[in-house]
C-alpha cells in the first residue's frame, strides 16, 4: 500500500468511525451547540463531508452535487460516495504524476489556479482538523470508546480486515 492509499484510507475510515459512534445520539445531542468549530456535531460532519464532495467534484471538472441527507445513516452514505470519488480523483492524479498540474477553481472570484496535489492534501488535512473538534464534542456529550483517530490505529485495524 502506498502513502496515498494510507492517507485516503485513514481519512475515510476515521470519519466513518466517528459517525458510527454517533448512531445512538439523539437529534438534540447531534444539534447541541458548543463553543467550537461549526458549533454542533451534525454541522461539523456536514462540513467535512460537503468539503470532500465539493473538492472532488471540482477537481473532476463536474458540477458540485446537491447536498442531501443529514441523518447519521445518510451522512454515512454520503461519506462513502464522497470518499470513493476523492480516491478516484487522487489515484488518477497519482497514476499520471500530475500532483503539480493546475486546475481552475471557478468558485473563487476571480477564478484561481490550484494544484491537484495541494487540493488533495487540503481535503485530507481539513478533515483531520475537524475530526479533532468532533472528538472533543463527543467526549463532552459522554460518548465513550472514541477512536484516537491516528494513522497507526487505522493501519492496525486495516491489517486485521
Amino acid at each position: 500500500m502506498d502513502l496515498l492509499d494510507r492517507f485516503l484510507g485513514h481519512d475515510a475510515w476515521t470519519t466513518l468511525q466517528l459517525l458510527l459512534c454517533c448512531q445512538g445520539l439523539t437529534d438534540e445531542q447531534l444539534d447541541q451547540e458548543f463553543d467550537i468549530a461549526h458549533q454542533t456535531v451534525r454541522a461539523v460532519f456536514l462540513h467535512i463531508i460537503r468539503n470532500v464532495e465539493a473538492w472532488s467534484d471540482l477537481m473532476a471538472g463536474q458540477v458540485i452535487r446537491a447536498s442531501q441527507g443529514q441523518s447519521i445513516a445518510e451522512l454515512i452514505a454520503r461519506l462513502d460516495q464522497a470518499s470513493s470519488d476523492l480516491a478516484t480523483v487522487a489515484r488518477t492524479v497519482a497514476k499520471r504524476d500530475e500532483w503539480d498540474e493546475r486546475w481552475i477553481d471557478p468558485l473563487e472570484s476571480p477564478p484561481i489556479e490550484r494544484t491537484y496535489g495541494g487540493t488533495i492534501a487540503h481535503v485530507i488535512t481539513h478533515s483531520m482538523h475537524h475530526r479533532a473538534q468532533l472528538i472533543y464534542m463527543l467526549r463532552r456529550l459522554g460518548v465513550e470508546e472514541l477512536p484516537e483517530g491516528d494513522v497507526l490505529s487505522w493501519e492496525q485495524q486495516a491489517s486485521k480486515a
